[in-house]
Order: C-alpha cells, then structure tokens, then sequence
C-alpha cells in the first residue's frame, strides 16, 4: 500500500524558507497513511535535512512548530516521530468532524452557488456504472476530497480551522477502511444522496445526511478496526 513514509521535495532558500518547511512537512505528513501497521513513523532529520536540501537550524524550526501542534513528538535522546492517537481519541475526532460537516452541509444549502454544488457531482463522474472497489485508490483519493469539498464550501473560517486539526487522523482513518468489503460502494451510495440533498437545498436533510455518514465511519472503526500498533 503507498504512502508509508515520508516524501518531500527539495526547497529552494529565501525569506520564507522556514514557513515553506513546515508547510511541505505537514503536507507530506498529512498524505501518508499513519494508521497503516508499516507506515513509518520515525523521522530522520540528517536524511530529512539532504532531501530539502537545507542545513538542520531551519528543518528544526519547522519540527518544533509541528510539535506545538501536536503533529510530530520530538523525544529526547530518541528522536523524532509523527503523532498517531488512540482509538478513543480518534472515536471523539470522528464525532467532532461529523458534527462540523454537518454544519457545513446546512451552510452550503443556504449560502452555495449552484455551480460549487455541481462540483461535488463532478467529482464521482468517473465511477458511474462501475464499481468503487474496482478503482479502489482512486475512489479513495476521490472520497477524501469530497468531504475536503464540503467543510471548505461551507466558508466558515472556524470550523476550516478546528477540522484542519482533525485532518491529518481522519483522512487517514478513512483511507484504511476505504478498502474494507462493501464499504466503497455504500460510501458512493451515501454520498450521492447527499449531493442531491444539496442541490434541492434541503437544509435539515443535508445535515442529517452527512453527520449519519460520518458517524458510520466512526461504528466501523469501533467495531472493526485495531489500532493497537
């Protein structure tokens, strides 16, 4: 499965060389699939500071920002390891984000033009009258930038901001069980119904929509998912 370790790009100096660090390290962090059992957590700062091709004062920086937001532990004497929460933790961040996204989903009814509703339909174009399962990391790619789509639509700065913190965990939470049975095509079906909620701008439907959806996420993890590395 891709998507294991860490992958940056060299960045070239200048003044906001500090800021383009930590901006390329989140990225890269938020990619990878975290709660994969091989996913590499360690990072190598000699090998991280040769791959940006930069001295280690700005990559430390970068590492210590990161660390203020909980994204990477620096440990003493140990090293430096990208975050994972525990099952519980990750139960409350998936019931928090189904509560902002419903949110967002009543905004989007209200306030949306029709043709930011339409992208959304966009989207899963190419995986009508086929099956998810058959185009599995592409339905997952797919999957993760609808409900990107519906919380940055919604074009509230707070619930942007409290679900960019959530990001990094339940993107890669919903990777995982992306590949689980059955789970791809009830995920289209789902998100379909909620496409055609907001487009007939139903307010109290949408939102209802959404959070169900969410909240299944968070049964399955509970129910089948071990998360005991």
């Amino acid at each position: 499965m891709a998507d294991l370790q860490l992958n940056v790009n060299p960045i070239e100096s200048g003044f906001s060389l500090k800021a383009r660090i930590y901006e390329s390290l989140k990225s890269a962090i938020t990619s990878m699939n975290i709660y994969d059992e091989d996913a590499q957590l360690r990072l190598d700062e000699r090998k991280l500071s040769e791959q940006f091709g930069i001295s280690r004062t700005p990559l430390r920086e970068a590492l210590a920002r990161l660390d203020q937001e909980g994204l990477v532990d620096i440990v003493p004497r140990r090293g430096i390891f990208i975050v994972r929460k525990s099952k519980d933790e990750i139960l409350e961040m998936i019931t928090v984000w189904a509560a902002l996204e419903s949110m967002a989903a009543r905004i989007i009814t209200q306030e949306a033009l029709k043709p930011e509703i339409a992208k959304l339909r966009e989207m899963f174009g190419a995986f009508e009258g086929e099956s998810p399962a058959e185009h599995i990391d592409e339905y997952s790619d797919a999957n993760i930038r609808f409900h990107q789509a519906i919380i940055a639509m919604s074009k509230n700065t707070h619930i942007i901001k409290i679900t960019d913190g959530l990001f990094v965990h339940v993107r890669a939470i919903r990777h995982r069980t992306i590949f689980d049975v059955d789970r791809a095509s009830k995920s289209i079906d789902d998100h379909m119904q909620i496409i055609e909620a907001l487009e007939q701008r139903k307010t109290d439907r949408a939102g209802k929509l959404v959070r169900e959806h969410t909240l299944k996420l968070r049964d399955h993890v509970a129910d089948h998912v071990n998360l005991d590395f």
